[in-house]
């Protein structure tokens, strides 16, 4: 049975859906990578709110969700820039995020580390100060910790607007990584991500933001687990990763967040290799742990030939402008029956075309990601009605 679905130029073609689902069959721990799948929220689709309303969130199809991941070996990165944080979802309903899962997360014996950013300084009062923002980094800090659950330290976007050079970016983050009860996690999210954090750690040159990026790490190395890069340079990230090596011993973890490169990142080399933290482990979960669990018997070629050939649909995800792949990521989840809609906190289900959609449908199907692809098939032609394409 086909499917018409449109081209990105005009017209439609016809495409057979797989009938099978790709098996996956194993339920080991993972063992060589640490491995965070950064999740989405699920919205309450009989909301009556308007796009820049306080989001309302589904939370049992939210925790349901978590716990597929985690059901997997998967850990959760929670609160992150797929769960739209600063793009639906405020600092309130962040909060009510985050007590949620780590309370769920220690229920079932689930990993989980969730995200501490600066978002709570929004309204017309204008630029906060410094002192402001740190005050913000703390509150948020002292919550995430309260619950028992990991810290990311997320790139702010009211500090990349008041910071004056990499000299408050030391002072900022020095203070909260002395006050950290436990080990974080760095996250460098690239411009490519939120333009608004365009010359983070004090410059637009990556070479400078480097070296004050790892100043910070050499002077606070015993309270950083590890480092988030989501930059989409795999060079710069190998670079990166090697210069790590040499820092306290090597202790610090590098997390890639390259959803352009990731297989060769975890795969690594001789000097070393990446652990992951990645959106795109969302819509891949059980395929991804699959591929990290033949990893473990050291056979890479195995990972590599699972993990590949996924690229392509993540690279589609995450096209320019990479930072609504969100929408790509909340239409898999529908279409592989982990929510019963596709509406979105915010409206950003609207952010990508029919077209793209249509494509993510195809590569997905052919990577075998939906386990009911008779589901998938009905819900993508239903959506293609909607839009007016005959079938």
């Amino acid at each position: 049975m086909t499917i018409h679905l449109p081209r990105a130029g005009g017209g439609t073609f016809a495409y057979t859906p797989r009938t099978e689902p790709l098996t996956v069959s194993g339920t080991a721990p993972l063992v060589s990578r640490t491995v965070f799948s950064a999740a989405h929220v699920v919205a309450d689709p009989y909301a009556d709110v308007s796009p820049d309303a306080p989001a309302a969130v589904d939370w049992d199809a939210t925790l349901a969700f978590r716990r597929h991941l985690w059901s997997h070996g998967l850990g959760v990165a929670e609160a992150m820039d797929t769960a739209q944080r600063g793009m639906g979802l405020d600092w309130a309903g962040a909060a009510e995020l985050i007590r949620r899962s780590a309370a769920e997360a220690a229920a079932v014996g689930g990993r989980i580390a969730c995200g501490v950013g600066t978002d709570q300084l929004t309204g017309p009062a204008g630029l906060p100060t410094l002192a402001e923002v740190t005050a913000a980094y703390e509150q948020q800090l002292a919550l995430v910790e309260g619950t028992g659950a990991q810290a990311i330290l997320m790139a702010s976007r009211a500090l990349a607007a008041v910071a004056r050079g990499p000299e408050d970016y030391l002072a900022v983050y020095g203070g909260l990584l002395r006050q950290a009860s436990e080990p974080v996690i760095l996250h460098w999210l690239g411009p490519m991500f939120d333009p608004a954090l365009e010359g983070y750690w004090g410059s637009t040159d990556l070479d400078a933001a480097t070296e004050t990026f790892l100043e910070v790490i050499a002077a606070h190395s015993d309270k950083v687990d590890g480092i988030k890069v989501s930059l989409l340079d795999a060079n710069r990230e190998v670079a990166l990763r090697r210069r790590l090596s040499r820092i306290a011993g090597g202790v610090v973890r590098c997390y890639t967040g390259d959803d352009f490169n990731y297989p060769e990142l975890i795969a690594g080399d001789d000097h070393g290799f990446s652990h992951a933290l990645l959106g795109i482990f969302d819509p891949l979960g059980p395929l991804a742990a699959e591929a990290v669990r033949v990893l473990d018997t050291g056979d890479t070629k195995g990972f590599r030939e699972l993990l590949d050939p996924t690229v392509e649909l993540s690279r589609h995800l995450f096209q320019t402008p990479t930072r609504f792949y969100k929408t790509g990521v909340v239409f898999l989840a529908w279409l592989a029956g982990h929510q019963s809609h596709f509406s979105m906190v915010g409206g950003l289900q609207s952010a990508r075309s029919l077209p793209h959609l249509a494509r993510a449908y195809q590569l997905a199907d052919q990577l075998g990601l939906f386990p009911d692809p008779a589901l998938a098939q009905t819900r993508m032609t239903s959506l293609l009605q909607v839009y007016g394409v005959a079938q």
